[in-house]
Parts: C-alpha cells; structure tokens; sequence
C-alpha cells in the first residue's frame, strides 16, 4: 500500500489481575496438559512506568521479556516483570518499533518501522545496553513491516509490496548484515495489499525454512508460504474478511509445520469482525474459518507451549483461548493487548496500549 494509503492506515493504527492458575505455573509439560485440559489462563499486569504502546513483543520465559514500541522504547524484564529496564537505543526516540525477536537474556533484534528510512533494524548482544543499527532503508518505496528468525543466525524481514511484489530482506549472521532477496519467486500482489504491522506476527517461521507472511487491505486476504527461507513462494486465500485498507489478516502462529491460526478482522473501533479466525492444517495451502471465531478484531496470536491444540488470540477488546486448534474460541478476559508470545519453558506474555505488558503463569 503506497504513501497516502499507508500513511492513514499507521495513523488508525496508533502511530501520530486474577492470579495465574496453578497449571500453568506448573513444570512445561504438566502445563500444557493442563492448559489442554481447559483449565482457564489469566493474566497479570505488570508496572512498566510508561504510557508506551507496545506492539513488539519477545516472551524468553517465565521471567525475562523484552518489548518494544512507540517512541523508539525498549524494555526489558529478567524478574519476571517486577522490574522493566529502559533499554532503548541511543537517540531513536523518533522512532516505531512493531517487532522484536530475542535469542535470550542478552542478544535481540529489534525493528522500527516507516516509509524509507524510517524502516530500521537493530540488534544488541549486551542486554541493550549498547544498539548497533545494522540496517536501514534506502528505498522510499519500501515500508518494512516484521521480522522473524528461524534460528539465532538465519531471519527474513518483509516489507510492503515494491514494484509490485512483496520485498524480503534476508540475513544469515544473526542480523549483522542484511541483502534484499530477488522476487522472481514472490506472487504477484494484489492492488492495495500490505503487510499490518500490528502486533509483530505479520511474518512468522517454523522449523529450519518454513516461514508465512500475512497480508490485507486487498481484496482477498491472503497467506503466503515459502518453504525454503523466502526464495520461493505459494499463495492461499484467507477466509478472514478483507476487500478494505482496515480489514485482513493481521497476525500469524505456527506450532509446527503444518498447524498453523491466522487473526484479524478490521481494526477500525466498532467495525464488526465477524470471522476474525482461521486454521490450518496443512501448512496454510488451504485456509479454514473458526466456526466459533473471536467476537471482534484480534491482532496477536501465539500457541501454549507443550499442548497440541491450545493456543491465545488478544485484541483491543479482550483475550480468547482455543482448545481444539483454532475451530473454536472462548474469551477468557476483557483487557486491551496487541500482541502475545509463548517461551518454550511456558512462560506467555502480552502487550499493547498505555504501557500494558501481562505475564501469564
């Protein structure tokens, strides 16, 4: 989506504490049966001392999270929340951050994104104390939306459509260097389409090549898959609803290669989202609408560590789990959140306006 279009959609965007269940505070594996089970997840505020909007999320674990938002802010928690450190890098204070990737305590990558050079990355490995900005955009017409890494070297990042076809930009020092990627492989883009940079899963991977990239503002919302890290690409339909700048599909999470669950619907407050959620099975060539799908727009979406079919959706108006992969959802509270993570070790956390950030167990 070009200029103007962009422009007005980063604006409607936001640009211009019940006690965690005993399950999921349980050892990983016994989580997740617990969580497959039905037991109910609850979430925790925690005092971060902002009133950012924090879009970018990175769950380490059940005690160390980073987040990264608006006013080029980026904390950092290893107590689980108790304690955020300011950890933004020197002199981004103009910036947006919408995605962060962390490889543990010390080491992330971080973007901001923005028409031209607006659209950055940056990646520290002391913590945050010291950012060194690896890339930044040159083209103005590319617009880079989110980032994901299949390993702590290997990543992509993506960025609205540039001569008519999606751009990814590729790295495989762990974010030092990166190089924009030929796009013979990438499907056409449909007029209008764009990437959301909503809440960070817009481009999401699993396994060693595996990666999905989510779009709207088009007539169809689609998702895209490449199997081989971004080279080649194949393209299906999204049952969630698209056909305007507002609407499609604005986050993504794979559990494996196969499992996949898309979210949106229309950003716009008090617009109806009526089939907010999809599914699949098969790697996302084919697309499934929830037959009971959240009651409004959702923006993240992440599966519960160690369970086969439970998964979190959150969204301005509330948070749903699904217990059976996606064909169902139950809201399970009414806090505003953008974006949600899962660590290995069960540790899940959310964020979003007025300096939210929630850990669940």
């Amino acid at each position: 989506m070009r200029a103007m279009g962009k422009t007005r959609r980063l604006m409607a965007l936001g640009l211009c504490g019940a006690a965690v269940t005993a399950a999921l505070a349980a050892p990983s594996a016994q989580a997740g049966q617990a969580a497959d089970r039905g037991r109910q997840p609850a979430w925790t505020l925690t005092a971060t001392g902002t009133e950012t909007r924090f879009r970018g999320l990175a769950a380490v674990g059940r005690d160390a999270a980073w987040v990264a938002g608006s006013g080029g802010t980026v904390l950092r928690t290893t107590d689980g929340g108790r304690h955020w450190r300011d950890v933004s890098p020197a002199g981004g204070s103009g910036l947006e951050f919408r995605d962060i990737e962390a490889f543990g305590r010390n080491r992330a990558v971080a973007l901001a994104i923005g028409e031209g050079d607006a659209s950055r990355v940056f990646r520290t490995e002391d913590g945050g104390a010291t950012w060194t900005e690896s890339f930044r955009n040159t083209d103005a017409r590319a617009f880079y939306d989110c980032v994901t890494f299949f390993d702590s070297r290997h990543g992509l990042a993506m960025s609205d459509p540039v001569d008519g076809r999606f751009r990814i930009l590729s790295t495989s020092d762990g974010g030092r260097n990166w190089r924009v990627l030929p796009d013979a492989g990438m499907p056409a883009a449909q007029p209008g389409e764009a990437g959301f940079a909503a809440s960070g899963q817009c481009l999401v991977s699993a396994g060693a090549k595996d990666v999905w990239l989510a779009t709207g503002g088009a007539a169809t919302a689609r998702v895209l898959h490449s199997g081989d890290r971004g080279l080649t690409w194949t393209q299906a339909a999204s049952p969630i609803p698209a056909g305007d700048p507002a609407r499609g599909v604005f986050g993504l999470a794979f559990r494996d290669r196969t499992h996949g669950i898309a979210v949106g619907g229309d950003y716009r407050a008090g617009q109806a989202s009526p089939a907010a959620a999809s599914f699949t099975a098969n790697g996302g060539r084919s697309w499934q609408g929830s037959a009971t799908p959240p009651p409004a727009y959702r923006s993240g979406v992440a599966w519960l560590p160690h369970t086969r079919a439970s998964a979190l959706a959150v969204g301005p108006t509330g948070t749903e789990v699904t217990r059976d992969g996606g064909r169902t959802w139950r809201t399970v509270d009414s806090g505003s959140y953008d974006t949600v993570d899962c660590a290995p070790d069960g540790g899940c956390w959310a964020s979003g306006e007025k300096g939210r950030v929630a850990r669940l167990g």
